[in-house]
């Protein structure tokens, strides 16, 4: 592996923003400040941070079916997918890749099908493609898919998901306001009422089935509600057992951080409500939102603004969520917004998610961490635009301006 040193960027460290150089060889950051060795990379007027990693990303989805009912070959769709990855200065990427009930674009099969592509293709990709293994705790027939993906060299993390309760909650009931799924006092809604076919629309076309048939199944799947906190309990042995990070999804009660955190989930995904995000800071959980709420200002579905929850102490992590250039983009809307000073912004896309992800071998500019390097150009007044992407001392990734 070629020896390359990166010289006049101003380099985000831990600590400092400074102009040095730094030093990648065998995979790993050997020296900062020191002499030229081995290929030189002049990156005057640019900035060189720890690259990206991603902890929750399901924009594959479009790569794998891009109309609804449109399903393209699933290596097409993994090549793209990657190298989209590594033009966004993702060097580490968790793809969520859903465990559901539903036929069609996220049923069991499909995800492994995906998967099993993913170590396929290992050898042709260029950024680090892991898996969140995405389970709809409704999705009993996952387990299996689970159990095997965990032995697999995708080192997946687990997140916990409820959209069937979610769906099922009483029609009067905002998705924020919603309590504890697996509790005795869950509002429940009536499946026969008109109000359940608008709830459910997309859905149904999502999974190619009518309204009728989609409410029929969804019917069916909410008589297992009874045995689904057994299933948590099962998917957490095998997570913990994997070493597996994992966690919940959506939150919206403390009780819910609670019920997760006990089973090994040491990290809150989205959480929706302030009472969810306090109950995880005061556990010394690690809390996650998603980059295209911090990078358009608010949640699109009226949850709890990313760029308030960082200024308040209370994000550890951005992840692209839907939109791979998200991460970049919310950097660049929390600088200016001032939510931050510029260091603690850039950690939300790389230490801090490694953290959330337990890889204490990058996510920062230090001697011994992998050599996981962006070189971003970010004229003032602009949008920033990388460059650049190294993943494990390897250029997985080089655009160069006309100029």
């Amino acid at each position: 592996m070629t020896t390359t040193t990166f010289t006049g960027a101003s380099v985000y460290l831990p600590d400092q923003i400074v102009e040095t150089t730094v030093t990648v060889a065998e995979g790993k950051i050997v020296e900062i400040g020191g002499p030229v060795q081995g290929h030189e990379v002049a990156a005057a007027g640019r900035i060189l941070a720890p690259a990206l990693l991603d902890v929750h990303g399901d924009a594959f989805e479009r790569q794998l079916m891009p109309r609804p009912g449109v399903f393209f070959p699933v290596e097409t769709a993994v090549i793209d997918t990657d190298r989209q990855l590594a033009a966004n200065g993702i060097a580490t990427a968790y793809h969520a890749i859903t465990l559901g009930w539903e036929p069609g674009l996220r049923d069991v099969a499909r995800g492994r099908a995906l998967m099993q592509s993913l170590l396929d293709l290992a050898p042709r990709l260029t950024a680090e493609n892991r898996v969140q293994l995405r389970w709809e705790t409704f999705a009993f027939e996952a387990l299996d898919t689970i159990e095997w993906a965990l032995g697999t060299d995708l080192c997946p993390s687990v997140a916990f998901n409820d959209h069937t309760s979610m769906t099922m909650r009483a029609y009067d009931v905002a998705i924020q306001d919603r309590g504890f799924e697996l509790g005795p006092d869950f509002s429940i809604a009536a499946l026969d009422d008109a109000r359940m076919k608008q709830r459910t629309a997309s859905k149904a076309t999502r999974a190619g089935l009518s309204q009728d048939d989609y409410i029929a199944l969804l019917g069916k799947i909410w008589e297992r509600r009874q045995d689904v906190p057994a299933m948590i309990g099962k998917v957490a042995d095998m997570g913990r057992a994997a070493g597996a990070a994992m966690l919940s999804h959506d939150d919206t009660r403390a009780e819910t951080r609670s019920f997760f955190r006990e089973l090994g989930a040491g990290a809150s995904e989205f959480p929706m409500v302030l009472e969810a995000a306090e109950a995880a800071r005061a556990a010394g959980d690690l809390i996650v939102f998603g980059a295209p709420n911090a990078a358009r200002g608010g949640s699109h579905i009226g949850s709890l603004a990313a760029g308030d929850m960082v200024e308040a102490g209370l994000c550890d992590a951005l992840a692209s969520d839907y939109f791979y250039p998200a991460m970049l983009a919310a950097v660049a809307r929390l600088d200016s917004d001032r939510r931050a000073d510029r260091l603690a912004i850039w950690s939300l896309v790389s230490s801090g998610p490694a953290r959330a992800m337990g890889l204490a071998d990058r996510g920062e500019i230090a001697v011994g961490k992998r050599g996981d390097l962006v070189l971003v150009d970010w004229p003032e007044g602009h949008a920033p635009a990388i460059e650049g992407t190294w993943v494990g001392g390897r250029c997985a990734y080089r655009g160069v301006p006309r100029g």
